[in-house]
């Protein structure tokens, strides 16, 4: 990043930095995935459930589950959350804002 690029940026918000790099909504998905991970393995911790074992409540592989865990990965299905949170005791809830 040059000094021009930096002195357009001086004052704004980091979100409006990213935006107009074009990064923000890369920025959240995967900071949304980070949470939604963490979550998960919370509650697996919370209900004593290991990998292996909520890949077969779940009825898929453990290495569905991995992928869902995954903070790095991004191409997990509604679906998929639908029913580890149901596994959970929790219900998925998404919201646009």
């Amino acid at each position: 990043m040059n000094d021009k690029t930096l002195k357009k940026h001086v004052g704004s918000s980091f979100d409006n930095f990213l935006a107009e790099e074009g990064l923000l909504t890369d920025v959240e998905a995967v900071a949304l995935k980070r949470v939604i991970a963490f979550q998960l393995e919370q509650e697996m911790k919370r209900n004593g459930l290991t990998k292996t074992e909520l890949a077969s409540r779940m009825e898929t592989s453990r290495s569905a589950v991995d992928r869902l865990l995954d903070p790095e990965n991004h191409a997990v299905t509604l679906r998929t959350l639908e029913r580890a949170a149901g596994v959970l005791g929790k219900r998925l809830r998404l919201e646009l804002v």
